[in-house]
């Protein structure tokens, strides 16, 4: 759900924050006073493309910021989490347009791409209007709307499954053929085995390796180091270590006899002293342990030579050639046994082929029951909506793929005749904004709560209507707020009256300056405006309870 939208220097808004509330919020103004502004500001959000003439007069760039409540949007969830763009359930969509033309966008504070932004606005946000793009002409979509009104989520499963299945064995029996008459493929494989066999090893080996190849390469520097430690320790200086140790226990011992309060630190001299001739011992164990092996030295070198080769040959760490040796070894495998694999995964695929049939064929039937049972529903909404005669009738294609596809084995395609006795026309093809946007209604209303978008904007759905049509639509509307929020932008008071929510669009001048304002009204101030937009210059008692009546009437439902 959308809940805020902040824009700044867009057209001839100077700086607005919206609040949103669920249901159905309406959008009311004079002619030219910018209705359609919040409308424009959604869908350069929702990634259309810009340039620098939306930004107002004298600025040098427009700021335009959505902020929408997830709850609900499990979809756009999914997508953010899958993107790395989620924050705690956080959804805010940003974008800077600049006067020189370049566009940046954010979601969540962090740079995306258009193409991003688009793709996520799919999962919140719908928009119908007179000549916007919007989801219900792209044709997936329309299958999507059908199998979602048919409750069709199990059968589409059960196709999905084994097509998706079957293509994975396909690829992996590609890869088999392609390899299955190449000895040389295997024995390039067996030679790169047999060297990884022989020289990867562990990381604990690895490991132990190197340190073995340290020490062997600093073995004089070794012998030398202890050498000279073994002399500070033990040796025949008279300064060595257990000489002066020895020296100053004795001393300490006859000053213990005149204060027996340093008999404590007299039996911590003997301790230090056990301890330093068992480092001197421990250290003389050590150099007899040392040796200088340049034979054994020169093997390490060349085996640590051999496996920064295969390492580079590899392309992979050292530590990760023993995992490698591992893949290889599956790889030969498969390649000496590619005969029978290839012929049980053709057998595989054949049964999942049959499978895949049966499933398409439950699908099919259910698809063309919900497809006679969608075409009635929207073409009754249709003649409720002003378009009287009109049908709607789902179309169903066998798909062009010859294999086994996810999405059943038929396309479908949403076919409209706006009035009697003109022939059904794909949706896309449709060339009146009015008539496409009441079709969309329509839809949206037999359809209500079965896709997952949490907002739908409508701009000027009653262009060219009104009297008890424009009610009925404005009661349609209100009817889709009841289940998700919807925003339409309005010019008729019958519409008006069934919002839930009402924003006033007015146009001043301030020091030669041209300013939109946008402001949510209060119950007196609807009142009036459902007034002005019944009664014109001149606003009666008369016009103000009729206002008043309608109001009171929505609320009734």
């Amino acid at each position: 759900m959308l809940r805020s939208l902040y824009v700044k220097d867009f057209a001839i808004v100077g700086e607005a924050d919206i609040n949103f509330q669920a249901g159905l919020s309406v959008v009311t103004g004079e002619t030219g006073a910018g209705k359609s502004l919040l409308v424009d500001a959604l869908l350069l959000l929702s990634g259309a493309r810009s340039d620098s003439s939306v930004i107002r007069h004298g600025c040098d760039r427009a700021e335009l910021t959505a902020d929408f409540d997830l709850a609900d949007a499990i979809a756009a969830r999914d997508w953010l989490a899958a993107e790395e763009l989620d924050d705690d359930g956080a959804c805010q969509l940003r974008r800077v347009i600049r006067a020189e033309g370049s566009s940046r966008a954010w979601i969540n504070g962090r740079p995306v791409t258009l193409a991003q932004l688009s793709a996520l606005s799919e999962h919140l946000i719908e928009i119908h209007g007179q000549h916007e793009h919007q989801a219900l002409l792209d044709r997936n979509h329309q299958l999507q709307l059908l199998d979602a009104f048919g409750e069709h989520a199990d059968a589409l499963a059960a196709v999905r499954l084994p097509a998706r299945r079957w293509r994975e064995i396909g690829q992996r029996m590609a890869g088999l053929s392609s390899h299955a008459d190449h000895g040389e493929q295997l024995a390039l494989l067996e030679r790169q085995l047999l060297d990884l066999d022989r020289y990867a090893l562990s990381e604990a080996q690895l490991a132990e390796l190197n340190e073995m190849h340290k020490r062997l390469a600093n073995a004089g520097q070794l012998v030398a180091g202890s050498n000279s430690v073994a002399e500070l320790i033990d040796g025949d200086s008279e300064f060595a270590l257990r000489r002066s140790l020895a020296r100053a226990r004795h001393e300490l011992a006859k000053l213990a006899e005149i204060d027996p309060g340093l008999n404590a630190t007299a039996e911590l001299l003997e301790s230090l002293e056990i301890q330093l001739g068992e480092a001197a011992d421990t250290l003389s164990r050590y150099q007899d342990g040392l040796e200088l092996d340049p034979e054994r030295l020169q093997e390490l070198d060349a085996q640590l030579s051999k496996l920064h080769e295969l390492s580079r040959r590899h392309r992979l760490p050292v530590h990760e050639l023993k995992n490698r040796a591992e893949e290889l070894r599956g790889e030969v495998d498969t390649l000496r046994n590619a005969g029978s694999l290839l012929q049980e995964l053709e057998r595989e695929r054949t049964a999942l082929a049959q499978d895949y049939r049966k499933a398409a064929q439950t699908l099919t039937t259910l698809r063309q029951q919900t497809a006679q049972r969608l075409g009635h529903e929207v073409s009754q909404l249709m003649g409720e909506l002003g378009m009287s005669g009109g049908r709607f009738e789902v179309d169903l294609e066998a798909s062009s793929k010859d294999e086994p596809d996810a999405l059943g084995a038929e396309r479908c395609e949403f076919l409209v005749s706006a009035n009697q006795g003109q022939s059904p026309r794909p949706l896309r093809k449709v060339a009146s904004g009015g008539e496409l946007s009441r079709i969309s209604l329509a839809i949206e209303v037999a359809a209500l709560g079965l896709d997952e978008v949490g907002t739908m904007v409508f701009d000027e759905v009653d262009s060219g209507i009104g009297g008890a049509v424009a009610e009925v639509v404005g009661q349609k509307l209100r009817r889709l707020g009841s289940t998700r929020q919807a925003l339409c932008v309005t010019h008729l008071a019958q519409v008006a009256a069934q919002g839930h929510q009402h924003f006033r669009v007015s146009k001043a001048s301030r020091d030669g300056e041209t300013f939109t304002r946008i402001e949510a009204l209060d119950d007196k101030s609807r009142r009036d405006e459902i007034a002005r937009m019944l009664g014109g210059i001149e606003i009666t008692k008369e016009t103000l309870a009729h206002a008043r009546q309608m109001l009171e009437r929505a609320a009734k439902g």
